[in-house]
């Protein structure tokens, strides 16, 4: 399912908490939707489909919230709550890339502020992510010989060196570069510098997500 604006998911086994904490995440202002358990959540929810955090029970009947954090892989932030926890519990979960660790009963205002906090970050991953997205849809619309092209462009070689490099004529690297451009929606070479300097930037930043 994709939600049009931003939620929080719910996942909990006791149907009281689920409920309270429902009401509570309402009242603050915020949509919100509830699961029953970690399955529950991964068959019915695109995590990446808008900006999410995930207010998630380390004690599930199924998959336990630490495994289902790792199933993940970072694409929404997780506020783990628990009546269970230790602190070697709670260190693993925040170095896999938890937003926060509460424990049971949870305190309204600590859980609505780490939901702020969570939302505040899962936007950024969200905006981040569609950019990505973005970038790797022009780049995808280059052919072999313009993405050749369009590496050594960025090395600030001038058309006739790269011609030389390619074993071509400069008439035939003006016309790859210029389609390149095109393709890559930009008008000058520090435009598709920039570019090419987010895609990395960005596609560096979603390899370094927790394990």
């Amino acid at each position: 399912m994709e939600y049009p604006e931003p939620v929080v998911f719910v996942v909990d086994d006791d149907d009281f908490v689920r409920t309270a904490l429902a009401r509570l995440i309402r009242s603050a202002g915020h949509r919100v939707e509830v699961f029953a358990s970690a399955g529950e959540f991964l068959a019915g929810v695109n995590a990446a489909a808008c900006p999410a955090c995930l207010v998630l029970d380390v004690q599930l009947p199924d998959i336990n919230g630490l495994q289902l954090q790792r199933k993940l892989d970072g694409a929404v932030p997780i506020i783990f709550i628990t009546g269970y926890g230790d602190i070697p519990m709670s260190v693993h979960a925040m170095k896999a890339g938890a937003s926060d660790f509460l424990a049971k009963p949870v305190s309204e205002a600590d859980l609505l502020s780490a939901i702020e906090l969570a939302l505040g970050r899962a936007k950024q991953l969200h905006a981040s992510r569609r950019e990505r997205d973005k970038l790797c849809g022009l780049l995808d619309r280059l052919t072999s010989r313009e993405r050749e092209v369009l590496a050594l462009i960025a090395t600030g070689r001038l058309n006739k060196q790269i011609a030389d490099e390619l074993g071509t004529v400069e008439q035939t690297i003006k016309a790859h570069r210029a389609r390149v451009m095109r393709k890559m929606e930009v008008t000058s070479l520090a435009q598709l510098v920039h570019t090419l300097d987010r895609f990395d930037m960005l596609s560096a930043a979603d390899s370094r997500r927790p394990d």
